[in-house]
């Protein structure tokens, strides 16, 4: 996983904020957190969670996964489950440690899907390990 650059992310999160010509107060609000707690965000003095980062990108109307991605708490890939990845990291219900055992799990059922998937056969059909209900 990507190291979180703290600095930066507030620095995009100013810029998005300006973009979408919002006041740090109207954000603030819109987000759901305290106005001095953004603000130490965009100053990059604090680091937040999945959740506010959530809750900021609901507000600038931006996808969350743009959040994470920009915070390192994922990394840029070309689409492999990043809707998953974000929707567990910013999932409430279960601790960090219990987010990072679930993404590690399916990490390693990519990593297996993709040597599965080396093994093609020389006309090109793979063997899918499927289960089909009888009909």
């Amino acid at each position: 996983m990507a190291s979180l650059n703290v600095a930066s992310l507030g620095e995009y999160i100013r810029e998005q904020r300006r973009n979408a010509q919002y006041s740090l107060r109207q954000l603030a609000e819109a987000a759901g957190v305290s106005n001095p707690y953004l603000s130490q965000i965009e100053r990059g003095l604090r680091k937040p969670s999945a959740e506010i980062l959530q809750q900021i990108a609901k507000a600038l109307r931006i996808s969350a996964e743009t959040l994470y991605v920009q915070a390192g708490i994922l990394e840029e890939r070309r689409g492999e489950g990043l809707e998953l990845r974000a929707s567990i990291l910013a999932d409430p219900l279960i601790n960090e440690q219990q987010k990072q055992a679930l993404l590690a799990v399916y990490d390693a059922f990519l990593k297996e899907n993709a040597a599965s998937a080396s093994t093609l056969t020389t006309d090109g059909a793979a063997t899918q390990n499927t289960h089909r209900e009888d009909r």
